[in-house]
């Protein structure tokens, strides 16, 4: 393999997972995976690992960063994390029953038409507003959302980060950067159980690979919730929306890639 062709492949798909991570909770396994696919030509299953894995670091970054800013709601993350966690394997069961033979790109899809939805309309919810729904109704509202967006990424097999963001703000109404840390959260728990997983099934990955696509998804993830963090809700809206946006069209060009090859 080309160390330089390597390097660049990487630092790109890291850019991608970070900014996508730190600005908006979404899954590293969405940019990395098609792009170590496409580019370097890694066997997928190896290639979802390594995904998965350079998300553990980026996403817990994330949330500390969030945290330490006071916009991450650990009590209803937990609660979310546990009903996510044990509806992915209900949906994955359904799943085997009923193939869903058009369902792989809808969490690509989806990204893409999230990010629009943040530029044409902002979620604008304060702190404030949250804080007046009660903790009983919240954490109610938390179970059937985990139940929701762990089904639903069980039955696809992917969106996780998307579907949370989308709950969040547009069923629970969290304000976005309390949506965002929160989701981080989640995503750091829930990727570091896939990461185990894939590598436990399918061996040890391509280590200068896996250790490129660890750092630069960390990095990136730590510049995008920095700035994050730091921006009025309006800016972070539009900077977030545009980060979706590209990171939707260029995945979307990579699927397309991988399935003319």
């Amino acid at each position: 393999m080309n160390w330089l062709w390597m390097i660049v492949v990487t630092f790109f798909a890291g850019m991608g997972a970070g900014l996508g991570t730190g600005f908006a909770g979404m899954s590293a396994a969405a940019v990395i995976s098609p792009m170590l696919i496409t580019f370097l030509g890694m066997d997928a299953y190896m290639a979802v690992g390594i995904a998965l894995s350079s998300d553990v670091l980026a996403s817990a970054v994330s949330a500390y960063t969030y945290g330490k800013n006071k916009n991450l709601d650990i009590r209803n993350g937990l609660i979310m994390m546990g009903s996510v966690l044990a509806f992915t394997v209900v949906g994955s069961y359904v799943a085997s029953l009923i193939p869903p033979a058009t369902m792989g790109g809808f969490s690509v899809f989806m990204t893409f038409l999230l990010g629009i939805k943040f530029i044409v309309k902002p979620v604008m919810t304060t702190k404030e507003a949250m804080g007046a729904v009660s903790p009983k109704k919240r954490a109610v509202q938390s179970l059937i959302a985990g139940v929701m967006i762990g089904f639903i990424c069980g039955f696809i097999g992917a969106g996780g980060g998307m579907m949370m963001l989308l709950i969040l703000t547009s069923v629970l109404h969290y304000e976005l950067k309390t949506a965002v840390g929160t989701s981080v959260f989640i995503m750091a728990f829930t990727a570091f159980t896939g990461a185990v997983s894939h590598f436990a099934i399918g061996g040890a990955p391509n280590w200068p690979v896996w250790v490129l696509c660890v750092v630069f998804t960390f990095i990136w993830a730590r510049i995008a919730a920095v700035f994050a963090n730091k921006a009025e809700p309006k800016t972070l809206n539009r900077a977030t929306g545009i980060v979706l946006v590209v990171l939707g069209v260029v995945v979307m060009g990579f699927t397309f890639l991988t399935r003319a090859a």
